[in-house]
């Protein structure tokens, strides 16, 4: 988990700095953090967060950020280098939304855990309906 909040100090997010690690068989196979793809310019860079900007309630409209999540960037990270993270588990700082959520049983990844909580309930009703091992971190 201390490496999900070293990976989550790369963010380039104002509002919230979020973390992932994707770890299979006791090895690091990938990691994300929030930010602006590749070529698009970051809220830092552009002194102002859009979710803000336009008063957007934490945990809705996840679309409507310049960022991608932590937890999708890892996933995007893995296919982009080509490994395999089926039967992993997934480290991140905040428990993940529902569209990680969606991606995340789609790649098969079989944990998450998570150390702090994101108002998303459905998010963990597909986790539970998936078969997905869900657990928030205790330290």
């Amino acid at each position: 988990m201390e490496l999900t909040e070293e990976v989550s100090s790369w963010a380039s997010c104002l509002r919230r700095k979020v973390g992932a690690v994707i770890v299979r068989e006791n090895r690091v196979m990938a990691t994300g953090y929030n930010g602006a793809p590749t070529g698009i310019r970051t809220c830092i860079d552009r002194g102002e967060c859009l979710r803000e900007t336009m008063n957007i309630e934490s945990g809705t409209h996840a679309e409507l950020c310049f960022a991608a999540h932590a937890e999708q960037n890892a996933l995007i990270q893995a296919a982009r280098y080509g490994i395999s993270i089926e039967g992993s588990t997934l480290y991140c700082t905040h428990q993940p939304c529902v569209i990680c959520a969606k991606m995340i049983i789609n790649a098969g990844i079989k944990r998450v855990v998570y150390k702090e909580g994101y108002p998303d309930d459905f998010s963990l009703q597909l986790f539970a309906e998936a078969g997905t091992d869900i657990e928030k971190y205790k330290e």
